[in-house]
């Protein structure tokens, strides 16, 4: 590319000319002159607001997070929120965020506008987990919340989450009602903004604090169903390492395993601090293990029973166990899900507290090992879209009709939840849940890793793996429509020598679901794979799942099927 494309220089122009953007702004553009792709890719569009909401690279530029975008996007939330707002009250909003650069002040550029349209923004002034916001939108009774976070994307990436009076993300009707009051803001200059010290003087912008804190932790750590066993032997006897990957789990996670009763908790020290750039890691992605690299070997010096790490908001929890051979094992997502599902639905059984109407929620990329599982304790399963702003859509269902009492929600991903008290994937209750868990087994002479295979055994052995692809920029946008555009145009009537028995296409909306662009295959064997374009990251991701008759089986269909389906998709 020579010349930026028309898009692009309209969007530059109008940046260069609107007196409302600041000119340190204008001159790191203006540096930037003769860079043409740079150029292209920060302005051939508006950084797109999904249904999660904003999440993109820092930086000045249309297609960019930074101060001018967020404004923007918090001033059509403004308006969405005064139009359907229908209290005598003042509609209010719970801001969080993470450890990320800029953090800080993209939560206070959205209070201040939140403000400046006359709603009372609820402010936590230092970094605080995901799920916390989302429990706190319930506990305060708030119309919304915001949180500022990318997640475990790389440092380069910020990001703005919406959450509904639910404390659950928007889900799709909703986000469309935002972005079309986005796509009303014409100019920055429409964005209705006050300074701080008169936001505060008006009562428009309300600090949170410790209050906050002490009733989120007093909540998810009630969740617990053997606490007098903690209280003993149990607790001390399990040695802990965990690490918050430099993000927000590190006060509640050790407070409220403290709580429970464990005694022995080491945290890796050079991954306490929050640090934007998450120096010590590739990628704060508990899914990883490489993330867990200082764990292990601290964990190989100790003898830890258990590794455990949260991701920079703390909505996904990552554990690592010994194996047979005394070796470390990171588990999957879909293996925690399984296990904890069997601990706490077992638990909840044995002391005759497991409702007859339970629920297990979790998503159509989730192993259905975990399925089997609650439905072996009477529990019915619901299946959703990829997300968990679904799940918690599914538990206001549950809470309004009273046709079920939700257990636990999971996704693949590393995302849980036990309990009702928010409407998001929560890695604090995992974390105490899991390690409630290896405590109550290692009374009994096995690990976690020993529970692993007696499920297999009892279940079947379930096997899941995740290849994504990462296509940045315009082109990538391209490439990854055109892939699910071949699948979905020529879909396979085998695949690695199997029968392809159904081929589903979840954006024609189905089972009564949103529509979403999701294309998933099953198999004569019973396995499946699914191809779904990532809402938060340049990539497509590639789902496998299968059930064999021993290990060596299973492991032998995920590699076939596996070389097939990728040797397509990398054409």
């Amino acid at each position: 590319m020579t010349t930026l494309s028309e898009q692009a220089k309209h969007n530059l122009d109008q940046w260069l000319g609107d007196p409302s953007i600041d000119e340190q702004t204008k001159q790191e553009l203006q540096s930037l002159d003769g860079q043409v792709s740079e150029l292209e890719d920060r302005f051939y569009r508006d950084l797109e607001f999904g249904t999660g909401g904003l999440r993109g690279v820092i930086g000045a530029g249309s297609n960019r997070m930074n101060s001018y975008t967020v404004g923007r996007a918090t001033q059509g939330l403004a308006e969405y929120i005064l139009s359907v707002h229908t209290g005598a009250d003042k509609p209010s909003v719970v801001i969080a965020h993470d450890s990320r650069h800029f953090s800080p002040e993209f939560a206070l550029e959205a209070a201040l506008v939140l403000a400046g349209n006359g709603i009372v923004a609820k402010l936590f002034p230092s970094l605080r987990s995901t799920p916390e916001l989302s429990f706190a939108v319930r506990h305060l009774k708030a119309t919304g919340g915001i949180v500022i976070t990318a997640s475990h994307n790389p440092p380069e990436y910020n990001g703005y989450k919406v959450y509904n009076a639910s404390g659950g993300q928007l889900v799709p009707h909703e986000a469309e009602q935002v972005i079309e009051q986005i796509r009303q803001v014409s100019s920055f200059a429409n964005i209705k903004r006050v300074e701080r010290e008169a936001a505060e003087q008006q009562g428009l912008l309300v600090w949170l604090g410790d209050d906050e804190d002490q009733a989120f932790l007093d909540t998810v750590t009630s969740i617990s169903v053997n606490r007098e066993l903690l209280a003993g032997e149990a607790g001390q006897n399990l040695n802990i390492i965990y690490t918050p990957l430099h993000g927000t789990g590190y006060r509640p996670v050790k407070e409220g395993l403290k709580r429970l009763g464990f005694t022995n908790v080491t945290i890796v020290e050079q991954q306490q601090e929050p640090d934007g750039n998450f120096s010590t890691v590739k990628s704060p992605n508990p899914e990883e293990r490489e993330a867990f690299t200082l764990a292990i070997e601290l964990g190989e010096k100790i003898g830890a029973d258990i590794l455990i790490g949260t991701d920079p908001d703390s909505d996904r929890m990552g554990a690592v166990v010994k194996d047979n051979n005394g070796k470390y094992f990171v588990l999957t997502g879909n293996q925690s899900g399984a296990i904890m599902i069997h601990y706490y639905l077992g638990q909840l059984q044995e002391q005759g507290k497991l409702p007859a109407n339970g629920a297990v929620v979790k998503t159509i990329v989730t192993s259905e090992m975990g399925a089997a599982i609650a439905e072996h304790y009477n529990a019915t399963v619901y299946n959703t879209l990829t997300g968990f702003k679904y799940i918690g859509e599914k538990m206001n269902q549950f809470e309004q009709t009273g046709e079920h009492t939700f257990l636990f929600g999971y996704e693949e991903s590393y995302g849980y939840l036990a309990g009702n008290y928010a409407r998001d994937k929560d890695a604090v209750v995992a974390a105490l849940l899991i390690s409630e868990a290896a405590a109550y087994y290692k009374q009994q002479g096995k690990t976690l890793y020993d529970v692993l295979q007696e499920l297999y055994t009892q279940f079947g052995y379930f096997q899941e793996s995740l290849e994504s692809r990462t296509l940045k920029g315009k082109d990538g946008v391209a490439q990854i429509q055109a892939i699910m555009e071949d699948w979905r145009s020529n879909s396979p009537a085998e695949i690695g020598g199997v029968k392809v028995t159904e081929a589903l296409d979840y954006s024609k909306g189905l089972n009564g679901l949103p529509k979403e662009n999701v294309l998933k295959f099953m198999l004569e064997d019973g396995s499946w794979f699914c191809l779904r374009p990532s809402g938060t990251e340049p990539k497509i991701k590639v789902y496998f799942a299968v059930r064999g008759d021993s290990l060596s089986d299973s492991e032998a269909r995920m590699n076939g099927l596996k070389q097939a389906v990728m040797s397509r998709v990398d054409g």
